[in-house]
């Protein structure tokens, strides 16, 4: 059975103004072709829906019991086109998101209480993970995008910049790293370190500086979570490396941090997604959010680390880290 729509609609609209003359006029058609619309839903159904003379048109028994269906029928599908135009018309859905945790905890929540009080309908699902697991959460089709550390080189992956963290020495207040005319690799590396682990996107960027400026790091302790490391350094353990941008870092007033004289100690936060996948509206109107917060402060120099809300109600990813 071969049933449209707009055979549908034509019988509704006989039903519903009386007759062929008003509701081809009301279809915008001609009555010939209202007719053949008719008579096509009759054989297709294989029975007559209307019995029709020179003065009325009068529904069938089966038509009688066909009408409620009909109806039914174009209520759903009228309001489901309605909930499809307001989809595409308003962001609306759930965005999933996986994220660096120093990133999760740090300006991305501001940024999201932002564009959730523009857009109420929208919610948000955030996987917090370390950069090898936020690239397979992507490209598994377990979120809707990544929000990573550059450097992705993936055939199925695509990725774009975002916005530049630096990697900053943590240390105890009043320990003599505060006091150093250079924080370089050579320097540093004579202190006790407190390091992230290897699966970390941190770690990793800390021993490829350490590689490039002729060292290797070595650490006295090691850590998963950036808290842990930092309450190490509060304990005398060692002296942490960690992104500027990490909110663990901020409420101590016993430690404080001050930048690597060394480029290699900055890190590009990318979106990444994967490679010509199509992008839910509210997905990819967030994203837009991300990087307009992040062009807006890109005159200035230095790592993202939080979000300010400036006059009009625009977001700025704010730069700046620390002092002693």
């Amino acid at each position: 059975m071969d049933v449209n729509l707009r055979q549908i609609r034509a019988f509704l609209a006989v039903v519903g103004l009386g007759g062929f003359t008003r509701a081809a006029a009301a279809l915008n058609i001609s009555q010939p072709a209202l007719t053949i619309r008719i008579r096509q839903l009759e054989d297709q159904i294989g029975l007559r829906l209307f019995d029709r003379n020179t003065r009325s048109v009068q529904l069938t028994r089966v038509g009688q019991e066909l009408l409620p269906v009909f109806q039914r029928l174009m209520k759903d599908f009228d309001s489901a086109m309605a909930d499809i135009r307001e989809f595409s018309e308003e962001p609306r859905g759930t965005i999933r998101v996986a994220v660096l945790p120093s990133f999760a905890a740090g300006p991305l929540p501001a940024l999201i209480a932002g564009f959730r009080a523009r857009n109420p309908r929208v919610s948000f699902v955030l996987k917090d993970a370390v950069g090898k697991r936020v690239l397979a959460m992507v490209r598994n089709e377990e979120v809707d995008f990544g929000i990573g550390v550059g450097g992705v080189d993936e055939p199925d992956l695509d990725t774009i910049d975002v916005c530049e963290d630096r990697l900053v020495l943590v240390y105890p207040r009043g320990h003599a790293a505060g006091e150093l005319p250079l924080a370089s690799v050579p320097v540093i590396s004579q202190f006790p370190l407190v390091l992230m682990d290897k699966d970390t996107s941190v770690r990793r960027l800390v021993d490829e500086a350490f590689a490039g400026a002729g060292s290797i790091a070595t650490p006295a302790c090691e850590a998963t979570y950036m808290s842990t490391a930092v309450s190490m350094v509060r304990a005398g353990l060692g002296l942490a490396i960690l992104p500027a941008s990490a909110t663990e870092l901020r409420g101590f007033a016993d430690i404080a941090t001050r930048p690597i004289d060394d480029a290699g100690f900055v890190r590009r936060i990318v979106i990444i997604k994967r490679r010509g996948s199509s992008l839910l509206p509210a997905v990819e109107e967030f994203t837009k959010v991300l990087l307009a917060a992040a062009n807006s402060c890109a005159a200035t120099p230095g790592p993202c680390l939080d979000v300010e809300v400036q006059d009009g109600g625009t977001e700025a990813l704010a730069v700046g880290v620390q002092g002693q």
